[in-house]
């Protein structure tokens, strides 16, 4: 199913449907209850950009990684009430710890987005004026196209020309692909098997789509782990649909180790498949299929890869997850806070 919403999209395909006549009013009344309940939020997420690692300005000569974050309201950070609890603000302390440089957070997420708001934020980022284009990027965004009902080739096609503009521009791209928002604690049946299903046949499509450009994709699933379904009230924040800080911070340590890893700052050793863990190279839409019913699931182009018999081939990774910096230090707390006001001066 989901080669076919890739292949879709390729060919400028529509979405699929899933639903006979009969079972249409019992969802959309579902969707009706669901949405008083999860109403989302119209608070400004915290302003995240700027400056990290400083204290390695010093003694690095090498200029700061550029860490772009895309997407929707989980790339900008809604939920949150400080900045450094925001995932861009997490990733891009992780990195500048692994890196030993400082790193300079450049974050264009529009909450509400959809992937057809792509275009517009991927020409902020390489316009003329914003200097050279990002080291890496980090696409977070899905979660509405569903929601929203875009049909979900639509939705592949619309990410596939931002990740195509981003590589060519020499950036490396990070797609954490579209939750699972069957986990959302006040989605009921069917509705609740709807949206997992639509959600990980779109993850699934996106992770061909995006590795067939030589990009990567992390699977955020459930948002990373059974702790969201065992723990909902924790995980999620007071809209019962945006992470909390734990779950930023669950998202984070997930991704990171795939942000290294595009930066060539991981160890030899780490990269090598692990049989033991399942990881191994297959064939792209088996390496899909298998993360999106697993969270925190990597999936890499192969160097080299040319297409075959079954498509594209690919590498999986089930990598651990990595320690972040801890929110409570600080000297990340005074980081972040002036990374924000010196966001919101260029704001202003």
């Amino acid at each position: 199913m989901a080669r076919r919403i890739a292949t879709a999209a390729a060919y400028g395909g529509g979405g699929i449907g899933l639903l006979g006549g009969a079972a249409v009013g019992l969802v959309l009344t579902e969707a009706a209850l669901a949405r008083r309940v999860v109403g989302g939020s119209d608070a400004i997420p915290p302003r995240a950009g700027g400056h990290y690692g400083a204290a390695f300005a010093l003694s690095s000569s090498e200029r700061p990684i550029v860490l772009a974050l895309t997407g929707d309201s989980t790339a900008a950070g809604q939920g949150v009430h400080r900045a450094s609890q925001t995932v861009g603000a997490l990733l891009a302390s992780g990195l500048a710890a692994v890196a030993e440089r400082p790193v300079r957070l450049v974050n264009v997420a529009n909450p509400g987005a959809k992937s057809d708001d792509l275009a517009r934020q991927v020409d902020l980022l390489l316009a003329p004026d914003a200097g050279p284009p990002p080291d890496l990027c980090v696409v977070m965004i899905g979660a509405n196209d569903v929601t929203r009902r875009m049909p979900l080739a639509v939705s592949v096609r619309m990410l596939s020309d931002a990740v195509g503009r981003l590589r060519e521009a020499g950036v490396e791209v990070i797609v954490g692909t579209c939750p699972d928002l069957g986990s959302v604690e006040p989605v009921y049946q069917p509705l609740r098997w709807i949206a997992r299903r639509l959600s990980r046949q779109l993850a699934a499509a996106q992770t061909i789509a995006v590795v067939g450009l030589g990009g990567r994709t992390v699977s955020l699933g459930d948002l990373l782990g059974p702790e969201f379904e065992s723990r909902p009230r924790e995980m999620f924040g007071p809209d019962n649909y945006h992470p909390s800080a734990e779950g930023y911070a669950t998202a984070a340590m997930a991704m990171l180790p795939t942000l290294c890893s595009a930066l060539g700052l991981w160890p030899e050793e780490d990269e090598r498949p692990d049989a033991r863990r399942g990881e191994g190279f297959m064939p792209v839409a088996q390496a899909a299929a298998e993360a999106a019913g697993e969270a925190g699931t990597e999936v890499a182009a192969v160097s080299g890869s040319v297409s075959g018999p079954r498509g594209r081939w690919a590498l999986l990774k089930r990598r651990r997850r990595r320690r972040l910096p801890d929110t409570t230090d600080p000297t990340l707390a005074a980081e972040a806070a002036e990374a924000a006001a010196a966001a919101e001066a260029a704001q202003n």
